[in-house]
């Protein structure tokens, strides 16, 4: 089966009406003000609205990103821009998780170590970290874990070294989502429509070898 594609990192409005138009499945805005892919409120709302405008059918989802925001912030911006999931990294616990979703989005929670069980989130997600990242570093994740979540039944978002050249062993997985950032780029935070299409090939080709 063919995973779905989410590209993370969105800034341009441009890109993201070129992705939606090439099928992407899901596009990222982080909001986590230290990440080089940094968007405020207004310049999601731009990368949304690119995006619906150029697939209105079918839009891609819009997917926020947030690293230890407070809830109330969460539940704003995700009214504001509008956004469709929103992506937790940091602690989080079932009743954050519960508010956001009462609030009507989808939510992905980053599951930081073997074991976690989750904590009512719609997916986990695998990530690839350092010491001071916790996400669009290009270091792998722990590939091996999405079998272990899979069978407890989670959806599983697979982000953490994701390129055209390991899109095949990535799709291999069995994970539900690919969640692509920094190979797409010719520096932090400016997507190129090349590699995207490239990887958007590799990922073609993947689903008709297995």
């Amino acid at each position: 089966m063919k995973p779905s594609v989410k590209v993370c990192g969105v800034k341009d409005p441009a890109f993201a009406a070129a992705a939606a138009r090439r099928g992407v499945d899901y596009l990222g805005v982080i909001f986590a003000a230290s990440s080089p892919r940094a968007v405020t409120g207004a310049a999601a709302q731009a990368v949304a609205a690119a995006a619906r405008a150029a697939r209105p059918s079918h839009p891609p989802r819009i997917v926020g990103v947030f690293v230890s925001h407070a809830v109330p912030e969460i539940v704003s911006l995700a009214a504001a821009v509008p956004l469709d999931v929103v992506q937790l990294h940091g602690r989080y616990d079932a009743a954050a998780v519960q508010a956001i979703q009462a609030a009507g989005r989808e939510v992905w929670r980053l599951s930081a170590a073997p074991g976690d069980a989750g904590v009512g989130e719609d997916a986990a997600l695998l990530d690839g970290r350092t010491a001071d990242r916790c996400g669009g570093t290009g270091v792998r994740a722990d590939w091996s874990r999405v079998a272990e979540l899979k069978g407890r039944g989670l959806r599983v978002v697979l982000a953490g070294g994701l390129a055209a050249d390991t899109a095949r062993a990535a799709a291999a997985t069995g994970a539900d989502i690919l969640d692509v950032n920094s190979s797409l780029e010719t520096a932090p935070g400016e997507k190129s429509v090349a590699k995207l299409d490239e990887f958007l090939a590799c990922c073609e080709r993947a689903a008709l070898l297995q």
